[in-house]
């Protein structure tokens, strides 16, 4: 018999769903039907299944009004923001527009006696597990690209979003995407280890904790499945003495605290140049003291409650070191904070990377905010750190962004701009970050594999 899986809602600690996990026997068996049945579906045309693929985000989006609730209840974020469809669709769509150049042949050279390409075919069956922040556009990162580019895809989500994945796979079933290519899948983590290790996937894209992607790496030992990795995060912002003040206080703020700052590229430490600090914090704190924390279904909530109360319990932990070891709190307890699920948001200043609080990942409503003294002290402590995904950078002065990214160790740069995902560049990381990409062109190089054709014409 099966494990339960059961979604605590953070709003109030009451189990919102739960569903039955399937054995290992019977994931086994779906995953040889899904082998038979993606084999039809990669010889269907590239233009059919694009339209398949973008008439199941359609169904998504005709479903929002209901998932928006939903998504409340299960991990926390306010109504207000409407979902993820915006997000959800832009990504998709991208991969759609750019599929048939991405996954086009390359042509090497043909003469009278020699034909020669590279294509790019499926890998097969590819296993998407996503995560629980932004379970729509996490998941669709790959579930799109790897249906269009051919391959069957099994969907995991987390527990804390349980029924994400049963909405898509029937929206996209409803669209016409055939049953045998794409499932979703309710597994503990044994029968997952278990799958893996025996070889059932081809592929497989993971995004979650550093801890997980070690156990994904662990299972597959020795199968040499491909592996993409969307760990953790530490993300910096460095405001430069020449930044445009309000509009990074703005943009870094909100990328700090936004979805109760469970975000993969949330803004988690802050180096303003000593200059602007002090006007920094100010305006800073300015802003989150406006905040509204509170229950996600009240339209006038703007900070709902972290996903589960261990989360909160290691944010609250963070704070109390950080400020136990002499950082500075600048916001009060909110009269909402139950100690729980709905925590308070804080802004530290003396903060030191000797603190958990700046080099550990949060995933809370927290940030740290430093002084420092220009690029060469930035750049340090931008890399004092076991993460690699994102950082954003404030100048008027695209030569010295791009100068000062080149030495920074991330995937991705920002300039006057942060927390956000662009579906035509690669979302990558480094360090414990992970390995891998998404998105643009070159995720469809990693959701396929090249396949050389050497032609020898006969010319008599």
């Amino acid at each position: 018999m099966g494990q339960t899986l059961k979604c605590v809602s953070p709003i109030d600690g009451t189990v919102y769903a739960e569903r039955e996990t399937m054995d290992r026997d019977a994931v086994a068996a779906l995953a040889a039907r899904m082998r038979q049945a993606q084999s039809g579906w990669a010889a269907r045309p590239l233009q059919e299944r694009v339209d398949l693929v973008m008439a199941g985000v359609a169904a998504i989006g005709a479903m929002n009004d209901e998932i928006v609730p939903e998504l409340a209840h299960m991990m926390g974020r306010p109504v207000r923001y409407g979902g993820e469809f915006g997000g959800f669709e832009e990504r998709a769509s991208h991969m759609a527009d750019i599929a048939s150049e991405a996954l086009a042949d390359i042509q090497v050279g043909e003469d009278d006696s020699f034909k020669r390409a590279i294509k790019r075919v499926p890998h097969g069956l590819v296993f998407v597990v996503a995560p629980w922040n932004y379970p729509y556009m996490t998941a669709i990162n790959t579930v799109a690209p790897a249906l269009i580019a051919g391959n069957a895809v099994m969907l995991k989500h987390a527990t804390q979003t349980l029924l994400v994945g049963e909405r898509m796979a029937a929206a996209f079933h409803a669209a016409g995407v055939p049953e045998g290519v794409f499932q979703n899948a309710f597994l503990d983590h044994d029968t997952t280890s278990a799958l893996i290790a025996e070889n059932t996937f081809d592929f497989i894209n993971f995004t979650g904790s550093v801890g997980g992607g070690q156990a994904m790496e662990r299972a597959a030992a020795g199968t040499f499945t491909g592996l993409g990795l969307e760990l953790g995060g530490k993300d910096p912002g460095y405001v430069m003495e020449d930044a445009d003040l309000d509009a990074a206080v703005d943009t870094l703020i909100d990328g700090a605290m936004f979805n109760s700052g469970q975000c993969c590229c949330g803004i988690e430490r802050i180096y303003v140049h000593e200059s602007l600090f002090d006007a920094f914090v100010d305006k800073a704190v300015t802003i989150v003291r406006g905040y509204k924390l509170g229950n996600p279904l009240d339209s006038e909530t703007t900070l709902g409650p972290m996903a589960n109360v261990r989360f909160a319990d290691l944010v609250r932990a963070q704070i109390s070191e950080a400020v136990a070891q002499g950082a500075t709190a600048h916001i009060d307890t909110f009269v909402e904070d139950d100690g729980g699920a709905y925590i308070s948001p804080q802004i530290l200043s003396n903060v030191t990377h000797d603190m958990r609080v700046m080099r550990e990942e949060s995933f809370g409503p927290v940030v740290g905010i430093m002084k420092v003294s220009g690029d060469e002290e930035a750049i340090a402590l931008m890399n004092d750190s076991n993460f690699g995904l994102t950082a954003s950078l404030w100048t008027r002065d695209i030569d010295r962004a791009v100068r000062v990214g080149d030495q920074i160790e991330t995937g991705t740069v920002f300039m006057n701009r942060a927390d956000y995902l662009d579906p035509g560049l690669c979302w990558t990381g480094c360090k414990n970050t992970g390995r891998g990409g998404g998105l643009s062109v070159i995720g469809y190089h990693n959701l396929t594999r090249p396949k050389s054709y050497h032609l020898k014409k006969v010319t008599s």
